[in-house]
């Protein structure tokens, strides 16, 4: 699972940084990565230097192997709450989608002919 970090202009995407969200995002997904690809995270101050409630946003995009990608935002006080709360909802997604995607199995483990399981081929008609 491959992370790119992303900043607007009023954020320094240094090194440090780059590592804690990388950091956070591993350790919430980290029982989801062979289903991930690549996670894109956006980070963004959009008070740009004034003080606000939740003016920190971080937005999850993860790349899923053979479906579309999933996003998720959260705002909060501070960068790492934001990019906490982000991954937390990243994960209660993936939970949610990959979870429908076991249950498309039938009784005795043989797969269903649903397309968006990888590997799978459609039932014949």
């Amino acid at each position: 699972m491959k992370i790119q970090l992303n900043t607007d202009v009023h954020i320094d995407g240094n090194e440090a940084l780059a590592a804690q969200v990388s950091a956070t995002v591993e350790q919430a997904l980290d029982r989801f990565s062979e289903h991930i690809t690549r996670v894109e995270v956006h980070l963004a101050d959009e008070n740009a230097g004034n003080n606000g409630q939740k003016d920190h946003r971080c937005m999850l995009e993860a790349r899923l192997e053979g479906r579309q990608p999933v996003a998720v935002t959260a705002h909060a006080a501070t960068l790492e709450q934001a990019v906490q709360g982000a991954a937390q909802k990243l994960a209660h997604l993936l939970d949610s989608t990959l979870g429908r995607l076991h249950e498309h199995r039938g009784q005795h483990g043989e797969r269903t002919s649903d397309p968006t399981l990888p590997g799978t081929e459609p039932a014949p008609r």
